[in-house]
């Protein structure tokens, strides 16, 4: 009938009782074996069946624990060892056990009645075997106090345990479900990036193109070798657009700066941005390169691109300068085009239909730590700075 070990009382605690209970209980009948008379038969015989009523108990309520039976198993205990210490002053000692007993089974309030009670008894009955002392008021109440201190503090340890069990089945559960958000954010981060990259390279690419057919099919019948100059550029862009797609898929670093320099990388960008556009593009690089990233030269490459393909497609400007500064400590790149110009500040941006390419360059940037500036104004042209610390780097 003792709880289990998820219960006030221990596996370890549960065992010592029981050794307790059989153990005094067959003290009080060998005691009483040694004695002559009525009283000693009634007390060995009330302490065999206190005993099998206890292993009963015990064995009963493995499987059932409701307040009835540990009530009705109790009870019955508690009043056999009542007719036990009538008959027996030695039944005083299983009064101890039977605060354990009171403290782990009942609530507290219970309990502690419980435990006056059978305190009360056991000091009335003491003095009415041998006469009332001192010592057979004293003891009594100090193994009450003992046991209701034993029991109430080890009470409170389970508690303690039983709230800390269930702090770190909380701590697990938010775990999982943390790594559940990660798992999602980082597939959203995921589908962020590629469709940066895509709109970057192929959705550039394919711009481009669209631009240059246009253009030869204006040009086709008045200017048949500028409509075929034009068709070679928009056939150079689909293979450059074919390689980045295919960058893509193999999740690879960008085919321009594949076995180049970023450097060398900007300047075929420019170049190709000059022969798209139909206007010069100048690139100028200062300085001592330093050590990046390949992440980070990716970033600046794909940053190139946007800022050229805006100069190209909306910009209507007459040239644009690409320059990248290795300077103490950082790395910066500059778009500047002498185009048309924006209001930065009155730009409303949008996730689809024109402006995704500054966010994207934003977004792109802060995720790896630099730092972007867009300095524009009506009629005075646009300046696209990018700039990486050493750290960022």
């Amino acid at each position: 009938m003792i709880r289990s070990a998820d219960g006030p009382v221990s596996a370890g605690l549960r065992t010592g009782l029981h050794l307790l209970f059989v153990s005094l209980a067959l003290f009080v009948m060998i005691r009483a074996g040694f004695r002559s008379g009525p009283e000693p038969v009634i007390a060995a015989i009330l302490a065999a069946v206190f005993l099998v009523w206890y292993l009963l108990g015990a064995w009963w309520g493995k499987g059932d624990q409701s307040r009835g039976r540990i009530g009705l198993w109790l009870g019955g205990l508690t009043l056999l060892w009542i007719a036990m210490i009538l008959v027996s002053q030695d039944a005083a000692y299983l009064s101890f056990p039977l605060f354990f007993l009171y403290l782990a089974l009942l609530d507290r309030t219970p309990a502690l009645l419980s435990v006056a009670v059978v305190s009360a008894v056991s000091i009335i009955a003491i003095g009415l075997h041998g006469g009332f002392s001192v010592p057979g008021i004293l003891g009594p109440l100090i193994g009450a106090v003992i046991a209701v201190a034993i029991g109430l503090g080890y009470r409170e340890l389970q508690r303690v345990a039983l709230r800390r069990e269930e702090l770190i089945a909380e701590l697990i559960s938010t775990r999982v479900r943390l790594a559940e958000t990660e798992r999602e954010a980082g597939k959203l981060a995921e589908r962020e990036r590629l469709a940066r990259d895509i709109h970057d390279t192929v959705a550039q690419g394919l711009s481009s193109i669209q631009l240059l057919l246009h253009a030869a099919e204006r040009a086709s019948e008045q200017a048949p070798e500028t409509a075929i100059e034009h068709v070679r550029r928009a056939r150079d862009a689909a293979a450059l657009a074919l390689a980045e797609t295919r960058g893509l898929i193999d999740e690879l670093a960008p085919p321009a700066i594949t076995g180049a320099s970023l450097a060398e990388a900007l300047s075929r960008l420019a170049e190709s941005a000059s022969q798209q556009a139909g206007i010069p593009v100048e690139f100028h690089t200062d300085g001592t390169p330093g050590p990046l990233s390949t992440v980070v030269k990716t970033g600046l490459l794909r940053i190139g691109q946007s800022a050229l393909a805006n100069v190209v497609q909306h910009a209507d400007a007459t040239r644009a300068d690409l320059s990248l500064s290795y300077l103490d400590g950082e790395t910066i790149l500059d778009i500047v085009d002498d185009g048309r110009g924006f209001d930065p500040d009155s730009l409303v941006e949008r996730t689809a239909g024109g402006s995704f390419g500054l966010i994207a360059m934003r977004s792109r940037i802060a995720e790896l730590g630099g730092s972007l500036v867009i300095e524009s104004a009506p009629g005075e042209g646009t300046t696209v700075t990018v700039r990486f610390t050493r750290e960022a780097a």
